[in-house]
């Protein structure tokens, strides 16, 4: 069907979302959009299409949009939720901005995580075209955090059944017999930034149900060996305390359809001396294979407090000053940490 003269169409998504929780008991969100907007509401299965003159369609996709976010970090639209948007009478004169598509990565309770830095929105794009993605870069440039955001906006979007996430346990060597506990106790203390990523965006609830099931598993590296896994998210964690053999071993755990983040810094290095890094082997190993892609954090890709970029600054000052004459580094901050 031809459109009126001025009037225009956009069709939403409603990508990982449940359209029973979108259009709420018996339509009745639906009804209320039809009414509150001006464009014309279609619903078609997970689809929304809108028709309406471009500024009526743009606020319409606005509101659908604010809906959507509320889904995604509430589980479901309540009816205080709808009676808000009418309570912003100028909203429509100053509507909140909608997060870009591309540059959204997964809804939590404490808002929209998406890239924060040119070299994070590059580690994001990398993830959405390829099966494997090794992110390589200094502490504080959110290698594990998007890693997992990622990994969690999969699962949401039913692209994969499952999240595996894993770290090397240097420091107890691979039997962790000497420390107390059981298996879970012994390796928690390895584990724990995986954990605490995965609380930021999930609700203690939710993880605990997906855990049980095992649709989200945290091991240690050490116990992937013999495993196959499909139509998963695996991630390796702090892969630079990882061996070449524990690497390899890795790596050839996907299945079909399953993906894998690694990440790590190579300046912090925890292996036995003599011991080969496996996450600085595979960048000559496996930097020509198509599906496989390296991206490089810096510095300048640093979220956390603004000190940490200069800490890492004056470490990469000091380490590439040792054994350099005064003469040599006479022009240069010397960044030395003893003084």
């Amino acid at each position: 069907m031809a459109l009126e003269i001025g009037l225009v169409e956009k069709r939403i998504i409603l990508k990982g979302i449940d359209p029973v929780s979108f259009f709420g008991s018996q339509d009745a969100n639906l009804r209320f959009l039809e009414k509150f907007l001006n464009a014309q509401v279609i619903a078609r299965g997970n689809e929304i299409m809108l028709r309406g003159t471009p500024e009526d369609v743009e606020f319409g996709d606005k509101v659908i949009n604010e809906l959507i976010f509320l889904v995604n970090r509430k589980g479901s639209i309540a009816p205080e939720d709808m009676e808000n948007l009418a309570r912003f009478s100028d909203w429509r004169n100053h509507p909140p901005e909608a997060p870009e598509p591309e540059s959204s990565i997964y809804y939590t309770k404490s808002g929209l995580i998406r890239p924060k830095t040119p070299g994070q929105e590059v580690y994001w794009q990398s993830a959405q075209k390829n099966d494997i993605v090794i992110a390589i870069g200094p502490a504080g440039t959110g290698k594990t955090f998007l890693a997992v955001a990622i990994a969690l906006s999969h699962l949401r979007d039913k692209i994969i059944d499952r999240i595996i996430l894993c770290r090397p346990a240097v420091e107890a060597g691979e039997s962790l017999g000497f420390l107390p506990g059981d298996l879970r106790e012994k390796v928690d203390p390895y584990l724990r930034p995986l954990y605490d990523a995965l609380f930021d965006m999930i609700s203690t609830e939710k993880l605990k149900k997906y855990m049980q099931a095992q649709i989200i598993e945290v091991v240690p590296l050490a116990y992937m060996r013999g495993r196959t896994l499909n139509n998963s998210f695996v991630i390796l964690d702090e892969a630079q305390n990882s061996t070449s053999a524990q690497m390899k071993m890795f790596l050839t755990r996907l299945g079909p359809n399953s993906r894998a983040i690694i990440t790590g810094d190579i300046t912090q290095i925890d292996l036995p001396y003599k011991s080969v890094s496996g996450l600085i082997e595979i960048q000559s190993i496996l930097k020509h294979i198509e599906g496989i892609d390296f991206v490089y954090l810096t510095d300048l890709d640093v979220v956390r407090h603004r000190l940490v970029r200069q800490i890492i600054k004056a470490y990469e000052n000091y380490n590439n000053n040792i054994g350099k004459t005064p003469s040599e580094t006479a022009d240069k901050p010397q960044g030395n940490l003893d003084e």
